[in-house]
């Protein structure tokens, strides 16, 4: 693989900067609409742009046989459906940087998770690096989890973490996938997730009424950029530097998060935040020390 091109660091720059907005982004939007149809909205306008990409670039429509139906199905669920969902729910009772956070643990759910499902074995430093970034998870989440059944916010911290963990093992379901083109791949996730929202949202939140113009723009904006824009910049920044070199947006949005969740929602940090935040780093650092190294090797 190449070494990575000054367009390529601006565009993990401009991930690390997209991803991490959305989750105030989504706070903005649930002023005005529920969970569910702030999920359906998001995954619906992303499928349509990406499906409108797709026509554009003329990028193939896969066989579709059973066992690629098997795969987009369960992917489509795990990858678009059920954590956007979760995220929403959880955001209406944790402040937007707790979610920020607790998706910088998603590649220390996928270190574990590839050791047992696929053929990469966990080492030593995995290891370690994985219970650093665990200890961080359970900072974060703190005390709270002694008190479920006293009110909705531990469960909404908890729906936040299970994002995470469903994106994990839909990345672990995403490497067994028979072949597909990875626009193709995210526009049609994006379809099942649209598919199996859009009655969740007719049935528990009805047909969305317009609420204001400020949080009707936020949803307009979650479909269009972190979910359409971003998967097209995500799978041009891999196919020019690699996979190994997309991993450095895991260390910023959680970063961008908290800013944004503490300067312009004015959300109040526990301490806590920060000190999960440093072990879930470090976690990362650790379990990923030998992909860095190759990262900025090639770029010394």
């Amino acid at each position: 693989m190449q070494q990575p091109t000054l367009h390529n660091w601006l565009s993990v720059a401009a991930l690390g900067l997209i991803w991490g907005g959305t989750f105030m982004i989504v706070s903005i939007a649930l002023q005005g609409y529920g969970p569910l149809t702030v999920a359906c909205a998001r995954t619906t306008l992303g499928a349509i742009a990406l499906l409108m990409l797709m026509r554009v670039m003329k990028r193939p429509f896969p066989v579709l046989d059973r066992r690629m139906l098997k795969y987009l199905v369960v992917i489509g669920v795990l990858n678009t459906a059920l954590p956007f969902a979760l995220l929403s729910w959880g955001q209406q009772y944790v402040p937007s940087a707790f979610a920020g956070i607790s998706m910088a643990a998603l590649p220390l759910f996928v270190l574990p998770l590839s050791h047992f499902f696929t053929d990469e074995n966990l080492s030593t430093r995995n290891l370690i690096g994985v219970c650093l970034g665990f200890t961080g998870a359970v900072v974060l989440i703190g005390p709270s989890v002694l008190r479920i059944g006293t009110g909705l916010e531990p469960l909404g911290q908890i729906a936040c973490v299970a994002a995470s963990l469903s994106y994990a093992i839909s990345s672990i379901m995403t490497r067994r996938c028979p072949p597909i083109d990875a626009i193709t791949l995210a526009a049609l996730l994006l379809v099942v997730g649209a598919a199996a929202l859009i009655p969740a949202m007719l049935v528990f939140e009805g047909v969305p009424q317009f609420a204001d113009r400020t949080s009707t723009l936020a949803i307009i904006f979650l479909g269009f950029v972190p979910t359409a824009l971003a998967a097209l910049i995500r799978v041009v920044t891999i196919r020019s530097a690699g996979a190994v070199f997309l991993t450095l947006v895991n260390y910023q949005v959680p970063v961008w998060s908290m800013i944004f969740g503490a300067y312009i929602l004015s959300e109040v940090l526990p301490l806590r935040f920060f000190a999960a935040l440093a072990l879930i780093m470090v976690g990362l650092l650790v379990s990923q020390w030998n992909s860095l190294k190759r990262i900025f090797g090639k770029r010394a």
